[in-house]
């Protein structure tokens, strides 16, 4: 199972080094990204870096994530077919923003209502099915515990929100040269062994956790490969495209995996990203203009702090291995 994995993330590795390599001079002449006036001023040279380059992360994953499903000798292939549809499904969402903004010049994008509305789709979808086919019924894991709560009637909109927000918790990390795709390779390969130990747990076996393993392990491939072309400084984003499907494909993964409740722990940074907007926000609102950081998500405050950005990225990348390490932890 070992070395199924470790070809998985390999293959993932090199379709995603591959196909990142041959979109950058397309997306250079076809997407280059937008900048806002109102960011940061260091980010104006950023202007015109190729966006939409998430797509070489999707088909990375997918193909990869199949592939190592054969190798694992599992024929579950439902479960990861629902994991692989979500992820898709919002990396389509995140290419129609994308197309509309930096193909078509439209700086509102995939207007807001419609685009939450195909998102709440997706995840109800995605609930309803998933309650469907899981042996675990309205089950939800509690790490550190060893037990299970049963949700029963909330259990499918607990699904649709834990979905909706790490899709959007995400998006809002993609802010810095490979901030997004250096924590999700980290989240990814932490839930690898999440999966791999929890299935040795007497009481913990769960009959997807194969499936989830596999996808993690293509996950964090396609994001490595793809941190390649993106670490500062970035020759290519991953747009919407990219950050909505890793939120997704993480989301119904983990939970696909009965360890949703995990990716708190193991996903804090994504969770304090979007927390930071939502009290910004909302405490600006309140105040009639008073911030409480200098400006939201949280890792632009750290650099209008006077951090440089890649010193930004790596301490959070260095959270996000401790918030792993710790998760882990928890869980055996």
């Amino acid at each position: 199972m070992t070395i199924a994995i470790l070809i998985t993330a390999a293959i993932s590795f090199v379709i995603a080094v591959v196909i990142t390599k041959m979109e950058i001079p397309f997306l250079r002449r076809k997407a280059g990204q937008n900048i806002r006036e109102e960011g940061l001023k260091s980010h104006y040279s950023k202007a015109g870096t190729p966006s939409m380059g998430g797509i070489s992360i999707i088909i990375a994953t997918c193909v990869s994530a199949l592939i190592g499903l054969a190798l694992a000798h599992d024929a579950r292939i439902v479960s990861l077919l629902i994991i692989l549809l979500v992820f898709v499904g919002f990396g389509f969402v995140g290419f129609l923003d994308d197309y509309l903004k930096v193909i078509k010049k439209q700086n509102e994008g995939f207007k807001v209502k419609p685009k939450f509305a195909v998102q709440m789709i997706i995840a109800i979808a995605f609930g309803v099915i998933f309650r469907m086919i899981s042996d675990q019924g309205s089950l939800v894991y509690i790490p550190g515990v060893d037990t299970y709560v049963d949700f029963g009637i909330l259990y499918v909109p607990f699904i649709v929100f834990a979905v909706l927000a790490m899709t959007n918790a995400v998006n809002l990390t993609d802010g810095l040269d490979g901030l997004a795709g250096g924590v999700t390779a980290l989240v990814a390969a932490a839930f690898v062994i999440a999966g791999l130990t929890f299935s040795r747990m007497p009481n913990g076996i769960m009959s997807d956790q194969i499936p989830g393993i596999v996808f993690f392990a293509a996950l964090c491939g396609g994001c490595l490969g793809f941190l390649v072309f993106n670490k500062n400084p970035a020759k290519i984003f991953m747009g919407d495209t990219g950050s909505l499907a890793l939120g997704g494909g993480v989301a119904a993964a983990a939970i696909v995996m009965k360890l949703e409740l995990l990716l708190l722990i193991i996903g804090l940074l994504y969770v304090i990203e979007a927390l930071s907007v939502v009290m910004q926000v909302g405490y600006f609102k309140m105040t009639h203009g008073k911030r409480i950081f200098k400006m939201a998500p949280i890792h632009h405050h750290f650099e209008m702090c006077g951090m440089k950005e890649t010193q930004v990225v790596k301490m959070f990348w260095a959270f996000t291995a401790l918030c792993s390490i710790i998760g882990l932890i928890v869980l055996i």
